[in-house]
């Protein structure tokens, strides 16, 4: 499941963050520190311009949730992606994922809406997932107000991947909006850490076996292990979910339970477009830009956006 070492690209990424003694997040002890590194960590690059980015508010379930939408240059209403950001559930916000954000609106062509829910450990299970959900429901309802035409999909990495992947089973569970696309980047769905991956790649490579650690005990409580909105791999179904792309990576701690969600949900007989990259690394889909650039995460952009156009039926 992985190549006999990381890309150079990767070994040079992985030498310059041990250099920088940076990692791992939770040895700082403080969400909002863990937080301010992250973002000097980030790229400082705009990526694809875009004549119309918008930011605002809609209602959520315990106060407005802001969300920044990115509107590509069309002929009229196109489908709608909600793209929900990777960070643990902890890090991470609109800002950390605006370039994934605009370079998937560009290859797509369809509007993306990112989604910036409440972090624990201030705010725990289920309050992202909640404002996620409040957010589809919000999108679905109001279409123009995105330039979309009703036709909606999810995206998301890590947590992100985790939250559309729960979004999409309350959605079929509640009669709710009308998802024709999921799109799981490394996604964290199962409670079991008994993973081989998690032990090939729980340090060095980027996300550590730490990190997961304390980004799982600042969200979720022993309970939640059985809940499948939490942990979407122990829904009791997988039946009647929306098609989807699941993207691993080789060198990825969260590999593994990735891989076991695209077969759990072929074996539900849900169409799925597994793509693996062998020699990269967890968080390699948002290396866009100087000095964390990678071919591989412009690919894995590409070949997400060329499934969603397959997917929603629109070129």
């Amino acid at each position: 499941m992985r190549a006999d070492e990381p890309h150079p690209d990767v070994q040079d990424i992985l030498a310059r963050v041990e250099e920088a003694d940076v990692m791992p997040l939770v040895q700082y002890g403080d969400p909002e520190v863990a937080r301010d590194v992250a973002a000097q960590m980030r790229a400082d690059a705009e990526g694809p311009a875009l004549d119309d980015i918008e930011d605002r508010t809609v209602p959520g379930p315990d106060g407005d949730v802001p969300i920044r939408m990115y509107r590509p240059e069309s002929d009229g209403p196109r489908p709608t992606v909600l793209y929900f950001h990777g960070g643990g559930w902890v890090i991470g916000n609109l800002e950390s994922h605006d370039l994934a954000c605009r370079h998937l609106a560009v290859e797509t062509g369809y509007a993306v809406v990112a989604v910036d829910y409440r972090r624990a450990p201030e705010h725990p299970y289920p309050a992202a997932l909640e404002d996620c959900y409040a957010v589809t429901e919000w999108v679905a309802a109001n279409p123009d107000a995105v330039g979309g035409d009703g036709r909606l999909a999810v995206a998301g990495d890590s947590a992100g991947g985790n939250l559309a992947a729960a979004v999409s089973l309350r959605a079929r569970d509640e009669d709710g909006p009308d998802i024709a696309y999921q799109a799981l980047v490394y996604p964290a769905v199962s409670p079991s850490d008994d993973w081989d991956s998690r032990r090939e790649n729980g340090e060095g490579y980027y996300l550590t076996e730490p990190d997961m650690e304390w980004f799982g005990d600042c969200y979720f409580d022993e309970e939640d292990e059985s809940d499948p909105y939490a942990f979407p791999m122990v829904a009791d179904s997988h039946a009647d979910l929306p098609p989807a792309s699941v993207i691993t990576a080789g060198f990825d701690p969260i590999r593994d339970e990735g891989v076991a969600y695209a077969e759990t949900l072929r074996e539900a007989d849900i169409a799925v477009n597994h793509h693996h990259y062998p020699a990269m690394i967890h968080a390699f889909f948002t290396m866009l830009a100087p000095p964390a650039e990678l071919d591989a995460g412009h690919d894995a952009i590409e070949q997400v956006a060329a499934d969603l156009r397959a997917g929603l039926g629109v070129e």
